[in-house]
């Protein structure tokens, strides 16, 4: 079986905690796909607050036969961006990305190649920004349910290592559980989460920054309940005082609206809370 990158070991707790809770903003994501196999993606968002919005038109194509991906996006600080991935080419596994972007209206460039490979019980990603410049490498390794991995940044100017970030853990059928050291091991993260049921998740983390010991341990608990096949309730606390809530409807085929809300349960009276909502169709 292979394992996730590195970056979505703990997708399934991260997943728990972060989707589905537009705080703070109104969102809307519209995905449409074409008969030649385009698929067109505009994601535009509305700070409550400031009243500033951002979006992005993006296309795909892929053509499976090749194994060839193009992407191409252009967002509202006017930078466009684009990638080409060719995957199983060259051999089983085996995926070469090269993406670049420039604003139309400022000097921001970015151009960077990506070499993936992944097999049976082995994830391996390196990156490298050219304009930087910098490379950046992880990899994942598994067997029969425990994980193990690492994650290395490197300044190709100064020659230092500016990033060292690991992870160990398991994945049973029906939960997960990982220790995370990050920031050269000064920043902890312990883990879990359980898919009690088809229609109960649950998780928890915990965070301990070393160098701050004065600030504690950070903890957060979190759940979701399927109501039925259209909608599901998620919901979290924290040890800071803070409760977030969400509501996720799917109003028709291919139309999914979610309504949540952060609220800070210690300033209750005050203008604290931040409350969102996000609408998302697919055609």
């Amino acid at each position: 079986m292979i394992p996730p990158n590195y970056s979505d070991i703990c997708k399934p707790v991260n997943d728990l905690f972060s989707k589905d809770y537009p705080f703070g903003a109104l969102r809307l994501e519209v995905n449409t796909n074409t008969a030649n196999g385009i698929k067109f993606t505009v994601n535009g968002a509305q700070d409550i607050k400031t009243g500033s919005i951002v979006s992005e038109l993006k296309a795909k194509y892929a053509d499976k036969v090749s194994g060839l991906t193009y992407t191409e996006s252009w967002n509202t600080a006017n930078l466009v961006s684009g990638q080409v991935e060719i995957a199983n080419r060259f051999a089983k596994g085996l995926k070469v990305e090269l993406s670049g972007s420039a604003g139309l209206s400022s000097s921001k460039r970015s151009l960077r190649s990506k070499i993936q490979y992944q097999q049976d019980n082995l994830f391996a990603r390196i990156n490298v920004d050219a304009l930087s410049p910098s490379a950046t490498a992880d990899v994942t390794v598994s067997r029969e349910g425990a994980l193990a991995g690492a994650e290395l940044a490197y300044d190709l100017n100064s020659g230092a290592v500016t990033k060292t970030n690991s992870t160990i853990g398991y994945a049973g059928p029906d939960y997960q559980i990982t220790l995370q050291g990050n920031n050269s091991l000064n920043l902890f993260q312990v883990a879990f989460f359980h898919r009690v049921s088809k229609e109960v998740e649950a998780g928890a983390r915990a965070v301990y920054d070393y160098k701050n010991p004065e600030g504690g341990v950070s903890a957060e608990l979190g759940a979701k309940y399927v109501l039925d096949k259209t909608a599901h309730l998620k919901a979290k606390v924290d040890n800071a005082g803070r409760f977030g809530v969400s509501f996720t409807q799917a109003l028709r085929p291919g139309v999914k609206l979610s309504l949540a809300g952060l609220f800070d349960t210690t300033r209750l009276q005050e203008n604290a809370h931040k409350m969102g909502a996000a609408i998302t169709f697919e055609a």
